[in-house]
């Protein structure tokens, strides 16, 4: 079981969103900074080293919902 924090769930959610690290900032009341630090962790955890990697592995472990997925942004990540 990949054990993330309650901030990394929640960066999780935003990145399977075409929103930029900024905005996922905007959106979470919180520093493009600080999302940055959230998302290199959440790569760790996942052994993932990129976006659309890391939204499929937290698809593919039950992290996120496929639902939450964008479809093109399924379509994206397969290329």
């Amino acid at each position: 079981m990949i054990d993330l924090t309650a901030a990394e769930r929640r960066v999780l959610e935003q990145l399977a969103t075409h929103r930029t690290l900024a905005e996922i900032g905007e959106h979470l009341y919180v520093s493009r900074n600080t999302v940055k630090t959230h998302t290199v962790s959440i790569y760790r955890k996942l052994v993932v080293s990129g976006r659309s990697e890391a939204v499929e592995r937290a698809v593919e472990l039950g992290l996120l919902d496929s639902g939450q997925v964008p479809s093109n942004r399924a379509a994206t990540s397969a290329g």
